[in-house]
């Protein structure tokens, strides 16, 4: 999850470009404690909730139409949300297709991936996977022209990154060396997804977008859900869709608790809050899905899980505490630039 905007990093703060009176006022306001507190606890338990909802929902209704039906109904109330409140629902044409960009990078093989996954990986493994974004991120931005560097604290946590991420992914590669090769598939499946989600977040930080934040989230929703009902269609997944109270629950807990609630808090977080505080959702969520995974799903991590848990954790912390370097030469990468990277 993430927020669409123009973001540039400088002394460990996160600036977005919204509308300009917005900015006239940001300096200003300081919310009170409690709000950020409120917030905090929203993103930690909602946001890590989504994946047991997800394994849940995903044995009653293909992936494609689970994540399809969320996304679409997710869009169209956060657009409509923004309009109701004057906000500018259209761009330019040049951002409308970056946007289109981002939908498919960020919630359609980012997000559709890791529902398919959750059909046959437990949710709180496959929240610990999923933790490796921030460390994917940082590895990007390093192999970028020009890009931001990690300081030898953050290289740390890289190494630390991959060693637990090795040591999660083996039991399914095991397992797919002696005959059943589905786990070690959603384990790629994951990994590719969680790949894409940091490409689009990097593109996002570093794309010009004069639209609301909120506004681009729900295009970018809109786009990924016609995305995943067309494959939907052309899977024939409809026909194996169980519509009923289990099902209906699991997709409005995602749309409620996990878009709209959560991703609001996040984003408003992100306002508020220096963004080094705000990366530590990341590696909050999958020890809540792990809990709630063992507690209503009945999933139990086996001993090389929960040491590959620990060390993808302290690498998520090394990663998103460490300040970063900026690159060499000219700091600013176009989006331009990275979509051709």
């Amino acid at each position: 999850m993430r927020v669409s905007g123009t973001h540039s990093q400088k002394d460990g703060t996160l600036t977005h470009k919204i509308d300009t009176d917005v900015m006239d006022n940001f300096s200003k306001y300081h919310p009170p404690r409690y709000q950020i507190l409120l917030a905090f606890a929203c993103v930690y338990t909602f946001w890590g909730a989504t994946y047991t909802a997800a394994r849940f929902g995903v044995h009653l209704m293909p992936a494609p139409v689970l994540a399809g039906i969320r996304l679409s109904i997710g869009g169209c109330l956060m657009l409509s949300f923004a309009a109701l409140r004057g906000k500018r629902i259209w761009g330019p044409p040049k951002e409308m297709r970056r946007l289109l960009l981002l939908g498919v990078l960020l919630l359609f093989t980012g997000n559709v991936g890791l529902v398919w996954a959750e059909f046959y990986l437990p949710s709180g493994l496959s929240a610990l996977l999923v933790a490796i974004v921030p460390v994917y991120v940082a590895l990007i931005e390093i192999l970028l022209p020009n890009g931001e560097r990690l300081r030898s604290r953050g290289q740390v946590g890289l190494l630390l990154g991959f060693i637990g991420l090795t040591i999660l992914a083996w039991p399914s590669a095991h397992t797919g060396l002696h005959g059943d090769r589905h786990e070690i598939l959603a384990v790629g499946v994951l990994l590719l997804g969680a790949l894409s989600f940091a490409s689009g977040s990097i593109l996002s930080r570093h794309s010009k977008l004069t639209l609301d934040p909120f506004v681009c989230a729900g295009w970018e929703m809109l786009i990924a859900s016609i995305c995943d009902l067309v494959l939907a269609t052309c899977l024939r997944d409809w026909g194996h869709a169980q519509w009923n109270r289990d099902s209906i629950s699991a997709i409005a807990y995602l749309i409620v608790f996990g878009s709209l609630i959560g991703f609001t808090s996040y984003t408003w977080l992100l306002h508020n809050v220096p963004v080094a505080k705000v990366a530590t959702y990341a590696y909050v969520n999958p020890m809540v899905a792990v809990l709630l995974g063992a507690l209503l799903l009945g999933e139990r991590l086996q001993g090389n899980e929960w040491l590959g848990m620990v060390i993808i954790l302290l690498a998520v912390f090394l990663v998103t505490s460490s300040r970063m370097q900026p690159g060499h030469g000219e700091q600013r990468i176009e989006a331009e630039d990275l979509e051709e990277a």
